[in-house]
C-alpha cells in the first residue's frame, strides 16, 4: 500500500459529493482530490488513506479541463468556505444535479431518478444573510481551513449579502474566551444581530455602542442580549418572521421563497387537509401552508425556534406545535395527516422517526434535504416502505459550495 504524504500523478474521472473529483491511484484504488475537475491530469499528494480509497491534497494542475475558471477569491483553496468557484456557474448547477443523480442511483437504486431542473440563484454571490466565523488565536475572523481544523482569517467574502460585509470589517475584536462561533445575521431594513455563540457562561464584555447593531451571547440555548434585541426579523414573500439569535432560518432568503413557492404550487391541499411538519423550525413552511388547510401540526427540539414558531404563527388557531425530537414526539402523536413534511438535519431521518412516519401512511410526504446522501439512504427506506417519488428539484441554496440542497415529493402506494 503507498506510504501517506505519497506525491503522484492521476487523470480524474468524475465529480463527487464533498466538492472533490474523483481518480485512480497506482493500485486501482480510488482517489479523492478537492478542486480539481474530471479530465484534468494532476498531480497530488495523498494525506489520508483507507483499505479502499484515499483522499489527497491538489499540488498542481498539470492538464488543466476548458470547463476551469479563474476563481474570484484569492482564498480559494485555503479557505474551506468554497468549493466550486473554479467552476462557471452554470457549470456549478450541472455538477450539482449530476451528484445529486449519482446519489440517489448508486445508494437508493434509482435507476431514474425523476430530477426536475435545478432552482438556480440570480446571483451566485453576496447571498448569504447569515454567516459564521472562528476566532483565530490573535482574535483575527475567518473560516477553517481547507485542510485543517485551523481558523484561517479572511479580509473579504464575496458570500454574506453587502451589510453583513460592511459591519464585519468594522469589528476589532480581542481574543473571547471560550468562542465558538461568531454569527452576522441581516434582517430587514439592513437591521444587523451580532451572536457568540461560546462554550462558557458568561457572557463577555462588548463594546458596539459605535455600531448600529444588536449582540447577544449564547450558552447551550441560553441567551444574553449584550445590546439592542435578541432577534431579528426576515422577510420572505412579504411575510414577517420574528428569528431568535439561537434560531435556525435558511441562510439565503431569495432561494427560501423559491422553496415555499414550489410547496404552494405542487402540494395537493383542500381545506380539509391536516398537514405534519416535522423539524418545522421557526415556522417557515407552516405560516405559509395554515391559511390553506384545516390544521398544522408542528414538531420541534429547540425552544427557541418553537418560541418564534408560536410567535410567527400566533395568528392562527388551528395550529399546535410539539416542542420535541421527532424521535420522541412522532411515536405519540394521534395525528392522521394527509401531507407530511420533513426538513431534517444533515443527518437524514433517524430510523424511528422514520418508522414513524411510515406508520401514518400520509398520502403525501416532502422530503427536505440539505445532503443527498443521506436522502439517497432515506429515500431506500421510503421506498421500501411503501412511498413511490414522484419527482424532486435541486435548489442552489449554496452557490460557490458542494452543498445540495433538494425538495422531493412522494406519494403512498398503500
Amino acid at each position: 500500500m503507498t506510504s501517506k504524504y505519497t506525491d503522484f500523478e492521476t487523470t480524474l474521472i468524475t465529480h463527487a459529493y464533498g466538492g472533490e473529483a474523483l481518480g485512480r491511484m497506482d493500485d486501482g484504488r480510488a482517489v479523492f482530490i478537492p478542486f480539481a475537475l474530471p479530465g484534468e491530469r494532476v498531480r497530488a499528494r495523498v494525506i489520508e488513506q483507507k483499505r479502499s480509497h484515499a483522499r489527497a491534497q491538489l499540488l498542481e494542475v498539470l492538464e488543466p479541463a476548458p470547463e476551469r475558471i479563474q476563481p474570484r477569491c484569492p482564498h480559494f483553496g485555503e479557505c474551506g468556505g468554497c468549493h466550486y468557484q473554479h467552476l462557471s456557474y452554470p457549470f456549478q448547477l450541472q455538477v450539482k444535479t449530476q451528484v445529486l443523480a449519482d446519489q440517489l442511483k448508486r445508494i437508493a437504486h434509482l435507476e431514474n431518478p425523476p430530477l426536475r431542473t435545478i432552482l438556480a440563484a440570480s446571483e451566485p454571490f453576496k447571498y448569504r444573510n447569515h454567516i459564521q466565523f472562528g476566532q483565530a488565536p490573535d482574535g483575527k475572523l475567518g473560516f477553517h481551513h481547507s485542510r485543517s481544523d485551523q481558523i484561517f482569517p479572511v479580509q473579504n467574502c464575496y458570500l454574506p449579502e453587502e451589510p453583513i460585509t460592511f459591519i464585519w470589517q468594522q469589528l476589532d475584536l480581542e481574543v473571547i474566551p471560550g468562542l465558538e462561533r461568531l454569527g452576522i445575521r441581516l434582517g430587514r431594513d439592513e437591521d444587523i444581530q451580532l451572536i457568540l455563540e461560546s462554550s462558557l457562561p458568561e457572557a463577555p464584555e462588548l463594546l458596539v455602542e459605535e455600531l448600529p447593531i444588536s449582540a447577544v451571547h449564547l450558552f447551550q440555548e441560553q441567551m444574553v442580549v449584550l445590546a439592542g434585541s435578541d432577534h431579528v426579523v426576515i422577510e420572505v414573500l412579504g411575510r414577517p418572521f420574528y428569528v431568535s439569535a439561537g434560531s435556525f432560518f435558511q441562510v439565503n432568503t431569495q432561494m427560501a421563497e423559491k422553496m415555499v413557492n414550489l410547496l404552494l404550487n405542487e402540494l395537493p391541499l383542500n381545506p380539509k387537509s391536516i398537514i405534519l411538519d416535522v423539524y418545522c423550525g421557526v415556522g417557515l413552511f407552516s405560516a405559509f401552508l395554515a391559511p390553506l388547510v384545516s390544521q398544522v401540526v408542528g414538531v420541534e427540539i429547540s425552544p427557541l425556534a418553537c418560541d418564534d414558531f408560536s410567535t410567527n404563527l400566533d395568528e392562527f388557531d388551528h395550529v399546535e406545535l410539539y416542542q420535541a425530537s421527532a424521535e420522541e414526539a412522532l411515536p405519540h402523536l394521534a395525528v392522521h395527516p394527509d401531507v407530511v413534511i420533513v426538513d431534517p438535519p444533515r443527518a437524514g431521518l433517524g430510523r424511528p422517526a422514520l418508522d414513524s412516519i411510515l406508520g401514518m401512511h400520509a398520502p403525501h410526504l416532502v422530503y427536505i434535504s440539505c445532503d443527498p446522501a443521506t436522502l439517497a439512504r432515506d429515500a431506500a427506506r421510503l421506498i421500501a416502505g411503501g412511498y413511490q417519488i414522484e419527482h424532486i428539484t435541486p435548489v442552489d441554496m449554496f452557490p460557490q459550495t458542494y452543498h445540495i440542497e433538494s425538495i422531493s415529493f412522494w406519494r403512498s402506494l398503500a
